[in-house]
């Protein structure tokens, strides 16, 4: 086979086989809000955050992101989206600081009780 015509075989299966990219967004489950069940919440310790986005990047529904629209943080800050959130602990596991801590709900709502007085 002559190259021009390894060449043009070689174009045509790329073109067969063009490769089609996609990001995942989080989505309300069947029952509406996913995060109302969890028992369980990540929450980030801003100040240890390093930014490496490995958390968002093992997070089975992405609902976390990278902020860069805080001014009180230069270089960004990880939010997470508790609407979507269920609370599997997989951004902790994974954390390589270690700065995302499993928190009780009733824990947190109390927390925000105690704020709001």
């Amino acid at each position: 086979m002559e190259e021009n015509e390894m060449t043009e075989a070689k174009t045509k299966d790329e073109e067969e086989f063009e490769v089609e990219t996609w990001t995942s967004e989080p989505e309300e489950g069947t029952a509406g809000e996913t995060g109302l069940w969890r028992t369980f919440r990540p929450v980030i310790d801003h100040d240890e955050c390093i930014r490496c986005e490995i958390c968002s990047l093992y997070c089975p529904e992405p609902c976390i992101t990278l902020d860069e629209s805080d001014p009180s943080h230069k270089k960004g800050k990880m939010v997470i989206d508790y609407e979507y959130c269920k609370g599997c602990g997989i951004c902790a596991n994974e954390c390589p600081k270690h700065c995302i801590e499993m928190v009780k709900e009733t824990t947190i709502d109390e927390e925000k009780e105690k704020e709001e007085k």
